[in-house]
């Protein structure tokens, strides 16, 4: 039997207090390619628990899991990215290491400098993006989901954050850097990753507005996405 750290991990669809099931395109893959059979011992996410479960029944239609004992879970890292939109297959591709990194929320943004045609179209990509974290979820052998929220203007992004710590990844910033902004204890942060071309200084007006400190990565000109998982990297050592 393979131990809880090589057991392959799955997020469930459905659950109950003991049962959870896999469907769709996940109890296909399950069934059709692994070959799942009846007694096989996997790690199940049901209700945001981790959970040993074997399979009661497996089709490719649903695979159907007897819950067992609880496992222990890492937690997920406290930060929300505010990530502006930009070109989708290098976006995406930031979202999937960002949920690899451990990120807890995605707020796509249509920021000033977000080009017109990506804009019309994110809303109807938001089912694939939450697609890809919950698979990246799975591969990361994380415990949690992170939520993708619907995209939105910059004024509604702002104030749907909480965190405790609100930090702007700025290009015009040169002296405050991020790890020095993060120094000290810290419960949650706030992360804002700009579009190409950066954000507008109408917009950094209103992230100052909103209590947000601009940071610096450092003297390099960055990719968005790169940008997303430097920063996500920065906040896992420090937090």
């Amino acid at each position: 039997m393979l131990d809880c750290m090589t057991r392959r991990r799955w997020i469930a669809d459905t659950w109950t207090e003991t049962t959870a099931s896999l469907k769709g395109e996940q109890a296909g893959h399950l069934a059709r390619v692994l070959r799942a059979q009846p007694g096989q011992i996997f790690d199940v996410v049901a209700n945001g628990f981790l959970h040993r479960a074997e399979i009661v029944t497996a089709d490719e239609r649903e695979v159907v899991f007897a819950l067992h004992e609880e496992l222990e879970a890492e937690s997920a890292l406290p930060v929300h990215l505010l990530m502006a939109v930009f070109k989708f297959d290098h976006m995406e591709w930031g979202m999937e290491k960002a949920t690899e990194l451990g990120v807890a929320r995605i707020t796509p943004v249509i920021a000033r400098r977000t080009e017109k045609h990506l804009a019309q179209a994110a809303a109807k990509r938001v089912e694939r993006w939450r697609r890809i974290v919950r698979e990246a979820s799975q591969q990361s052998r994380r415990s949690d989901v992170p939520e993708v929220d619907d995209p939105v203007t910059l004024k509604v992004a702002l104030g749907m954050v909480s965190a405790e710590r609100k930090l702007l990844l700025a290009e015009t910033e040169q002296e405050n850097s991020l790890k020095a902004a993060l120094v000290g204890e810290v419960a949650s942060v706030a992360l804002a990753i700009g579009p190409e071309g950066g954000w507008a200084a109408e917009e950094i007006a209103l992230f100052a507005e909103s209590g947000w400190r601009s940071v610096t990565l450092g003297p390099r000109i960055l990719r968005a996405e790169t940008a997303a998982i430097a920063g996500l990297a920065v906040c896992a050592a420090m937090l």
